[in-house]
């Protein structure tokens, strides 16, 4: 199946870099995505025969797809909306992410039912047309870079039909401990780890991670086998966030956020999407427990809180989106005073708004209760005005890189995150000032574009 005129490097991802709406008038408009990925492939240069595989994922993806409409260096498949929203929704988003986030209520779920099995055959088939798509677009021996958990089986399948590609898998979540992971059917738990386990190389966040992921395979599989496992920790883009923080829509949003907080106020910071695993409800509750114990800090600290929706055609996650704005309403109506607002929360998604509130922050909360990286904790010092203090869960995987110099909680320790909380407001400036530094440096130590060139030098330099 091998193209003679294919790609030498191929991305394959559930997002792409490019999505398209259909306007009133009947055209199509394409708005050009960022991160990482972009990046990386932005760094080969547009001569290293380069395709980018991703799904279509709304209605104007798949017109857009039916017109013929595209990129050059991007395949977009338009699989079945109902296909899709079953591999997504409900296996990768609803099983793979709730195993590896342990999130799951025990008493009541997982339910791997009659159901979930069909749902399942979807994730196969999804993961089947990418293998086949990349298998058609490759040259000889070109680098394949899989991406994330909605992509798991592809390695496996991909292996089988073009025996001659280098194939890598990176895992931008935390992979599940071996105890957790065996929650899942052992069949499907077996056909997880081989389908990773086709590729010749895979990428973690973090060692934790890493070694996790080794622990199931000796667990539940014949161990790696020839496959290789590495660490790269993802970093901030310096560069593009000082540029950015600096731009006139974001000096807007400063001074209306000063306003908002009101003068000579300090500011706890976080900026989330209301993802389960972020922790916003225990964080909230934490700046209560703050107020409660240290009554001083009335009228004299505010709570940014940015909860962007997520995810909102799963219940779970309106659920808890509204839980988040029921308690900071709750936390408002106990301690509002005619002139302080204790809870400054947004839940309209603004990235200039975010950047603003970078600039401004004194603390930065970042509690998840388990993350693959996190980059908001990496984001806020780079982009820090005068320097900020970082509450760091030690569940997120920047701990690895940023632990030193944050002050660590414990996600689910409410009256630890407090205390942890007062010790950061009351942090001399100096010594603020200089975990800011050392944070910013080991936030920026591996940006996107060479996150992105490591991973795919690396698979490139593997024998065989």
């Amino acid at each position: 199946m091998a193209s003679t005129h294919g790609a030498e490097v191929l991305v394959a991802s559930n997002r792409g870099p490019v999505s398209y709406e259909v306007r009133e008038d009947g055209s199509l408009h394409a708005r050009r995505g960022g991160g990482g990925l972009v990046s990386g492939l932005s760094a080969i240069g547009p001569d290293a025969g380069a395709l980018w595989v991703c799904s279509a994922l709304s209605e104007g993806d798949r017109e857009a797809v039916r017109r013929g409409v595209g990129e050059a260096g991007v395949r977009m498949l338009d699989i079945p909306a109902d296909v899709h929203a079953d591999a997504y929704n409900g296996i990768a988003n609803s099983v793979l992410w709730f195993i590896h986030h342990m999130l799951y209520q025990t008493p009541l779920e997982p339910v791997f039912d009659a159901e979930f099995r069909r749902q399942w055959a979807s994730y196969e088939t999804y993961n089947r047309a990418f293998a086949e798509a990349l298998a058609e677009q490759a040259s000889e021996g070109a680098a394949v870079l899989v991406q994330d958990y909605h992509l798991c089986l592809v390695p496996g399948l991909l292996r089988e039909l073009r025996p001659d590609l280098r194939i890598s898998h990176f895992s931008h979540t935390p992979w599940a401990p071996a105890e957790y992971f065996r929650m899942l059917p052992e069949d499907i738990a077996g056909q997880l780890l081989r389908g990773m386990l086709g590729a010749d190389r895979l990428g973690f966040l973090t060692h934790r991670w890493a070694e996790a992921f080794t622990a199931c395979c000796t667990r539940f599989a014949d161990g790696l086998g020839e496959t290789r496992v590495g660490v790269h920790g993802l970093g901030a883009d310096a560069d593009f966030l000082r540029a950015r923080s600096h731009q006139a829509d974001v000096r807007e949003r400063m001074a209306a956020l000063r306003a908002e907080i009101g003068a000579g106020r300090r500011t706890i910071v976080r900026v989330d999407r209301t993802e389960l695993s972020k922790n916003i409800v225990r964080g909230l509750l934490a700046y209560r427990q703050l107020l409660d114990d240290h009554p001083e800090w009335r009228e004299r600290v505010v709570h940014v809180a940015f909860a962007y929706p997520s995810r909102q055609d799963l219940a779970v996650y309106r659920d808890y989106t509204a839980e988040v704005q029921r308690l900071a309403a709750e936390i408002n109506s106990q301690y509002r005073t005619a002139d302080w607002t204790p809870v400054v929360l947004h839940v309209k998604d603004d990235f200039a708004r975010s950047l603003a509130a970078y600039r401004l922050a004194d603390v930065a909360l970042v509690n998840p209760i388990r993350d693959g990286m996190n980059l908001v904790a990496k984001e806020v010092p780079v982009v820090s005005d005068e320097g900020c203090v970082l509450v760091l869960s030690r569940e997120a995987g920047a701990y690895e890189e940023l632990g030193e110099d944050a002050i660590t909680v414990n996600p689910y320790d409410v009256v630890g995150t407090a205390r942890a909380l007062h010790e950061a407001l009351v942090m001399p400036v100096h010594e603020r000032a200089e975990r800011t530094k050392r944070l910013a440096a080991a936030a920026t130590a591996l940006p996107p574009a060479q996150w992105f060139l490591d991973q795919l030098g690396a698979l490139k330099g593997l024998n065989g």
